[in-house]
């Protein structure tokens, strides 16, 4: 006979599961993927090592489950903010200020997923983020052509230019070696400014 997991169980596993993604998450946030060796995770979670990799076969399962959650989080605002009903250049300046400000709130978490070295497989995750971003802005530069809003332009190649550009821009605002004091404010309409230039809305 098969063994089968009670519910209660299975209650167990999926809490310890979230306990070692948000330990992963919050380690991440104050030190980067280096900050987040497994046992320092298990540590967090209050988990054995062991309990980790019956759930993540590897700690590069783990950081690109960390990753794919906070990347799906940032494109599901995105798409809210894409979705309503202004004009293209309004939307885009909303979507690249919310992605600024919610970079700059948590620094430590924003420097590891747009450019702190990792291992490979996180990386190609984190380049299929990116492009998921990208898909998003795809969707706004196009509206903003068919209306008028934008001049005629390769949607494809403007929607690259404009994640490579604001992600680019937080490399050093969110770096552990970062100003302590800066103007948000004027940090946050440069980086628009310049997008919204490249595309034609400036």
């Amino acid at each position: 006979m098969a063994y089968k997991r009670s519910a209660l169980m299975e209650e167990r596993l999926a809490g310890a599961r979230e306990r070692i993604l948000l330990a992963t998450r919050e380690l991440v946030a104050t030190g980067g993927w280096r900050n987040a060796p497994v046992t320092a995770v298990a540590t967090q979670a209050g988990v054995s090592t062991g309990l980790i990799y019956r759930h993540f076969p590897s700690k590069a399962e783990l950081f690109v489950e960390v990753l794919n959650a906070a990347v799906a989080h940032e494109v599901a605002i995105m798409e809210r903010i894409a979705s309503a009903p202004q004009p293209a250049s309004v939307r885009l300046r909303q979507a690249i200020t919310a992605f600024v400000r919610r970079a700059l709130a948590g620094p430590g978490l924003a420097h590891a997923f747009i450019v702190e070295p990792v291992d490979p497989d996180v990386e190609a995750e984190r380049m299929r983020g990116r492009r998921a971003f990208g898909d998003v802005f795809l969707r706004l530069v196009e509206e903003g052509v068919a209306a008028g809003e934008l001049p005629a332009q390769d949607a494809h190649a403007a929607a690259a230019c404009l994640v490579g550009a604001f992600t680019e821009a937080m490399v050093g605002p969110t770096a552990p070696s970062r100003e302590a004091h800066r103007d948000e404010d004027a940090l946050v309409e440069a980086i628009c400014s310049f997008c919204l230039r490249a595309v034609g809305a400036g």
